[in-house]
């Protein structure tokens, strides 16, 4: 703090170095955007399409970027849906691969049967998401 630099200086400077440095940082919150209920409030509106059973593979997923929500078929015939943002810091998973959902981030997965942690770093589960399997249609409930 030489030159004329005083405390409050420094401290405003840094201040502005870490809201510029953090922007667009939003999603890097420790909730991911979800209520108490564990839902998310983020993402589509129930009765979205997302997609037809015969487009997730048995053993696979997909994911559904726009919508933050990944599609399962862990065994033939059996569907379950997930937050597609990841419990560690927030970033959007990116693919669905040999029975993990996986965060390019990071590198956290999660098992494609319950959304738990196959591979850390995030400690918490994908939070589950209400689908509807109606004939061969898939929608968010």
């Amino acid at each position: 703090m030489t030159d004329g630099s005083t405390r409050r200086t420094v401290l405003a400077t840094g201040a502005a170095a870490l809201a510029v440095g953090c922007a667009g940082c939003s999603n890097y919150n420790d909730n991911s955007g979800s209520s108490s209920s564990g839902e998310s409030t983020a993402g589509a509106a129930a009765g979205t399409a997302l997609a037809r059973t015969s487009e997730i593979p048995e053993g696979g997923g997909t994911v559904f970027k726009d919508q933050k929500v990944v599609v399962t078929q862990p065994t033939k015939g059996e569907f379950k849906a997930f937050s597609a943002i990841c419990t560690h810091q927030g970033c959007t998973v990116n693919r669905v691969a040999d029975g993990t959902i996986d965060c390019p981030c990071h590198g956290s997965k999660f098992k494609i049967a319950d959304g738990a942690v196959a591979h850390g770093p995030a400690t918490r589960p994908l939070p589950a998401k209400a689908i509807t399997v109606s004939g061969n249609s898939i929608t968010l409930a």
